[in-house]
């Protein structure tokens, strides 16, 4: 299956003279649900709007859908956007906000209105969708622009930051609807919460000074695969029992945690049944397990923080 979105070798220089990408190259697999993340300056934004056409790239190649750059006849109704701090017509409902925007995506006018009462339904808003949006609270505008993204069902959905200023019901219902796109729907969330896109995504590109630091599923940057952490109580940890056990396993032990690096392929579920067996044995509680490091800690290990 191709990529929903290629950059090879993409930069983009600012005409005060920062560059904001360099060199920038990375894939999102379609369908996946990919966390873009970066600090501030990553290069994040300026690459969304280099996707959508608001701003031209000054040299390098980006393939939308397997089907060339950015054009807005050829992907009517195929790319959704939601920009960073995107702002609202105050005077408008919801409703013929998004209704409107079915019609620039291609919708016939009774289809576009169906369209934005679905979309109103996904964000919890069908109860707002004939109020002025002016009328609204911050985090309700906020699900409004996020709707505006998914009007259309389009093939590749762009989210700068979609759960700013959302509470944390809303959040969790936010992540429910990402959760449950259509089969082959790929979405691309740029957002600093990476605690929230460890949950959902499978898929993770992570940026820092318009550079490509790292890509892959969220489990290979993670180490889901390999790495685990017991974090114990008091007790004489059976650290020779364990090697004897596991020889071509890594295991150490730092202030009560215990460290596993498994060698590819290795049954996690099975070794845990073992070393489980052996704490018990030697009457070591086990306060907590961890598969992996958190995404957050993956990135500041790679970016140098």
């Amino acid at each position: 299956m191709s990529d929903a979105l290629v950059f090879v070798g993409v930069r983009k220089r600012y005409r005060r003279g920062v560059l904001a990408l360099d060199d920038l190259s990375f894939r999102v697999p379609r369908g996946a649900l990919c966390g873009f993340v970066g600090p501030n300056g990553a290069g994040k934004t300026t690459a969304f709007s280099v996707v959508c056409g608001f701003l031209r790239a000054d040299a390098g190649k980006v393939d939308i859908l397997a089907d060339g750059p950015f054009d807005p006849w050829r992907f009517k109704g195929r790319l959704g956007v939601l920009p960073q701090d995107a702002e609202l017509g105050d005077q408008h409902t919801p409703r013929e906000l998004l209704a409107h925007l079915g019609r620039l995506q291609g919708l016939a006018g009774a289809a576009s209105r169906r369209e934005a009462d679905r979309v109103l339904e996904l964000v919890r808003l069908a109860g707002r969708r004939n109020k002025r949006i002016g009328t609204l609270s911050h985090g309700m505008r906020r699900r409004v622009a996020v709707a505006s993204a998914l009007v259309g069902d389009p093939d590749l959905v762009l989210l700068d930051e979609p759960m700013s200023g959302l509470d944390p019901s809303q959040t969790s219902s936010l992540r429910r609807v990402l959760l449950q796109r259509r089969p082959g729907q790929t979405v691309v969330v740029s957002s600093h919460d990476l605690n929230q896109l460890e949950r959902i995504c499978d898929w993770v590109v992570m940026l820092d000074e318009g550079r490509l630091v790292r890509q892959g599923t969220v489990a290979e940057v993670t180490g889901r695969s390999a790495v685990v952490e017991w974090v114990l109580g008091p007790g004489e940890v059976p650290l020779d029992a364990l090697r004897e056990a596991f020889p071509d396993h890594g295991w150490s032990l730092d202030d009560g945690v215990l460290s596993h690096l498994a060698p590819a392929g290795a049954d996690l579920d099975a070794v845990s049944v073992v070393v489980a067996a052996k704490l018990a044995a030697a009457a070591v509680p086990i306060r907590e397990v961890r598969r992996g490091v958190s995404l957050e800690r993956s990135f500041l290990d790679e970016t140098g923080d």
